[in-house]
């Protein structure tokens, strides 16, 4: 099947309590990863590119990489998404060139500003078959092109939703309950510790979504800074020369709650790169003698598959959903 919307798989999910998840690509070995993973689960996807990826690897190589995906993957239904669009020209980019998806994240303005930009991004957007994405609250941490202090940062304001949504037109709404962007999303001061010294993260604010999904029955919820970051990823990163002390992510037993509430959309970035890193790390470290990529990008993409299955049948609950 072609590139398709989000429109389907999240009128699926919502009601099959399920979210979808969209992981970020950046290169070839991780869209390989990913959707392999999502092809033996029989898992719809959406990947997703980043302004940082663009500019990293090419908006024409991006696509036509996805586009792969597809030929070698016709049975799973695939979403082409911007991820923190910044402005009009950029989403505007996207769509001309062949996303089925954007992003428009005018979170950081003025409510009425936000819907400004937002409604602007609808209009060319739905005049060409893509769907749009809009922010409402601000999520801490850094991740790729998104940079917000933890003072910066706001959680979404239930009682602004139903007006954003109904004056923008947006098909979907990422809101802020907590999470938080990159691998460390928390300080150490906003954490509990364990009885294993590993520190334990503050809850998502479930009463916030409870609030939005009353306001917005029926309406695909997204989170960013989505990421778990997997402790024994981190233990072979710093074991193998790497220093990430205290790296804590969203705990995934609460993110399946989320998925199985109004939340559709799910953002995973961090968790494949660690997966990668930890995987090459330990392999240089392993094997001096190498120095043909193909022998340590071969395991990291399999690590990155790994990771992802285990995404989609313990956390998102989408596999068989395609």
């Amino acid at each position: 099947m072609p590139l398709v919307t989000t429109t389907e798989m999240f009128k699926k999910a919502y009601d099959g309590g399920y979210a979808i998840g969209a992981f970020n690509v950046n290169n070839m070995e991780i869209v390989q990863g990913i959707t392999e993973a999502c092809k033996e689960e029989h898992a719809p996807v959406i990947l997703q590119v980043s302004k940082g990826a663009r500019a990293y690897a090419n908006h024409t190589y991006l696509v036509k990489l996805v586009e792969a995906a597809v030929i070698e993957c016709p049975e799973i239904p695939i979403a082409l998404h911007l991820d923190h669009g910044p402005d009009f020209e950029t989403c505007k980019s996207c769509i001309d060139g062949g996303f089925t998806s954007v992003m428009i994240d005018a979170s950081s303005k003025p409510f009425a500003e936000n819907i400004e930009i937002t409604k602007k991004v609808v209009e060319y957007a739905h005049d060409h078959g893509v769907v749009v994405e809009a922010e409402l609250g601000t999520l801490a941490g850094v991740e790729d092109e998104v940079k917000v202090s933890a003072a910066d940062s706001s959680y979404t304001r239930p009682e602004d939703v139903q007006e954003f949504v109904e004056r923008t037109g947006c098909d979907s709404l990422a809101i802020a309950i907590g999470t938080s962007h990159g691998a460390f999303k928390f300080t150490a001061a906003q954490c509990t510790r364990d009885a294993n010294g590993k520190l334990v993260p503050p809850p998502l604010r479930f009463d916030i979504l409870e609030e939005v999904s009353r306001r917005l029955p029926g309406f695909p919820i997204v989170l960013h800074g989505s990421s778990s970051v997997p402790q024994e990823f981190v233990d072979i990163v710093n074991r193998y020369g790497g220093k990430m002390p205290d790296a804590v992510g969203i705990p995934e037993e609460q993110l399946r709650k989320a998925a199985a509430m109004s939340v559709c959309k799910i953002n995973i970035d961090s968790d494949l790169r660690l997966a990668l890193t930890a995987c090459i790390r330990q392999h240089f470290a392993e094997h001096p003698e190498h120095f043909d990529p193909r022998q340590y990008l071969k395991p990291g993409r399999e690590a990155i598959k790994a990771m992802v299955e285990h995404k989609l049948v313990h956390v998102l609950g989408c596999n068989g959903k395609a």
